[in-house]
């Protein structure tokens, strides 16, 4: 059993971290032309089938078009696209040209837009017609901005459309190859302090990628597989665009918002047999099981982004066939620790447990008060182990060696996860907690600072804190406690103003849903918010 799935991890190595490796070949150009890459569903569940020849000629005029602008390899290129053949283009264009992708989130505001691209230093940015808006001059973008901006869909006159970029008959260029260190993405990941941090993601991290779309997925070549996270966080743009694409498995993408109703229906109309989705849009669709019975389709579902309750697992059983499983990683490593389904690693597994480390990791759970293993079932810090993990692949933060080390054991051997859990006699381990304040509301990592940063700007308001408290649909939403200066009162006019602010500052989704007014935040002697506290008032 382990000695077939640790070959298999030596073969797909052997495959993706290579000198000569090129993302356009392993990605694109190995796969049968006529074989479907993605199946592109609309709101009206109208689709269409986007094949590996047709985005191999897209891409490549695509790519044409790039070099035209001046972009080289290396250079940052990003997208706040939805979900769509443009989308899918786009990606495959910037590797062959050798360039980097930055994903944009396309619920972030302009000031949340500017930073992740000043920071990756982009110089083109694609952006969908609805989307450009938000690159206009003004006070959060700026009036000359060192990047061009390249529009999908109708293109206002004199903004440089897509298509024109697509309809260039000059001579294609060989693509680019890169070798298994070379950067394909640069994603920003948020956290408790500081800015949001820069994760390059090398092209050896295929492997991982398909690894654990082969091993906890158990996504199959005649599976019709659906990954309904959005590809500007890690979970959908690995899993949902990266692994499909590397495998040569049909991937379907809808464009179109999520809403129960609809997945209800493309899970019904296109058959889906394998899907995965983070335990938010499982509890929506229990809360909406309209057509729960309709689905004898579906062979595997999967869950990834926060832990699973066992309420979600019951319902899932009795109402799409098959328990949903639990599956853990992070945007810097992808999937670590899984409920799996293949095979040779299917296990009962106990009930709230996360899994055991997938081939190609090895993980322990650390005591807290030395980087040893902790005993049996103590809770501890959950990290990897660094000499014993080939599908390891984080190269360190952008530009950021402190937050870098800060990761790391003294001696190099493990990497923590910034996680707490603990570890049974099986090795099967369970989450317990995050050691930061990263709130995880539907599936999204958000940090605190920057919704805290957006709130101070109001002139009314001193300090901020923001904590994320239990939702029954979303997991954890955002409250927010405000201090305010001198002369100020709090009212609800005053909360209307400040969610309004996040939503125009940051991003549309991150708005705290309650803003409490406080004379003042409890800090420990050296300053730092107890948020611990402001999490224990919230729940009175």
């Amino acid at each position: 059993m382990g000695t077939d799935l640790t070959a298999r991890v030596r073969e797909l190595l052997a495959m993706y971290d290579r000198p000569d490796a090129c993302a356009a070949d392993l990605l694109c150009d190995r796969h049968p032309a006529d074989a479907i890459a993605f199946t592109i569903v609309d709101r009206d569940l109208s689709s269409i089938d986007l094949t590996y020849g047709e985005l191999r000629e897209r891409s490549a005029r695509f790519a044409t078009g790039l070099a035209q602008l001046g972009i080289q390899q290396g250079d940052r290129v990003a997208t706040l696209m939805g979900k769509s053949t443009d989308l899918v283009v786009a990606l495959l264009g910037i590797w062959r040209r050798g360039a980097v992708h930055v994903p944009l989130f396309t619920a972030f505001a302009p000031p949340a837009i500017a930073f992740r691209l000043e920071a990756s230093g982009a110089s083109v940015v694609i952006a969908d017609a609805d989307q450009a808006v938000k690159l206009a001059p003004g006070p959060d973008m700026p009036a000359d901005p060192p990047w061009q901006l390249i529009v999908s869909g109708d293109a206002p006159e004199g903004t440089l459309g897509m298509l024109d970029l697509l309809a260039e008959d000059a001579q294609h260029e060989p693509a680019a190859v890169i070798g298994g260190d070379g950067l394909l993405v640069e994603l920003f990941t948020s956290g408790t302090t500081g800015t949001p941090k820069g994760v390059p993601i090398p092209l050896r991290a295929l492997a991982s990628f398909q690894a654990y779309q082969e091993f906890a997925l158990d996504v199959r070549a005649d599976d019709v597989f659906w990954n309904a996270a959005d590809p500007g966080w890690a979970y959908g743009l690995y899993w949902a665009i990266m692994a499909p694409l590397a495998s040569g498995v049909r991937s379907i993408l809808l464009h179109a918002a999520f809403s129960p109703t609809l997945t209800w229906q493309v899970l019904e109309r296109f058959g889906v047999t394998n899907f995965t989705a983070a335990p938010t849009v499982y509890r929506a669709l229990r809360a909406d099981s309209t057509g729960a019975s309709m689905h004898a389709a579906l062979r595997r579902a999967s869950s990834a982004g926060e832990p699973l309750t066992p309420d979600v697992v019951a319902w899932s059983r009795e109402h799409l066939g098959v328990a949903v499983r639990d599956h853990y990683g992070q945007t810097e490593h992808g999937m670590l620790i899984c409920n799996s389904w293949h095979e040779a690693l299917d296990a009962e597994v106990p009930a709230g447990s996360m899994g055991r480390a997938l081939p190609g990791w090895t993980c322990a759970v650390l005591s807290d008060d030395s980087d040893t293993i902790a005993p049996t079932g103590e809770l501890g810090r959950v990290a990897i182990d660094t000499e014993n993990s080939p599908l390891l692949w984080f190269l360190g933060y952008l530009n950021a060696p402190e937050r870098t080390a800060q990761r790391y054991t003294s001696d190099g051997r493990w990497y923590l996860t910034g996680d707490a859990g603990s570890q049974d006699a099986n090795g099967f381990f369970r989450f317990s907690a995050r050691d930061d304040d990263v709130i995880i509301m539907a599936g999204y990592r958000i940090g605190p600072f920057e919704v805290e940063s957006v709130l101070v700007l109001h002139d009314q308001v001193a300090e901020a804190a923001v904590v994320g408290m239990p939702d029954e649909l979303r997991g954890e939403v955002l409250e927010a406690f405000v201090v305010l200066r001198n002369g100020f009162e709090g009212s609800v006019e005053l909360e209307a103003e400040l969610q309004d602010l996040v939503k125009k500052k940051f991003a549309a989704h991150a708005y705290p849903r309650t803003v409490h007014f406080v004379a003042s935040l409890p800090k420990t002697p050296s300053g730092k918010v107890q948020r611990y506290v402001l999490r224990q008032k919230g729940n009175k």
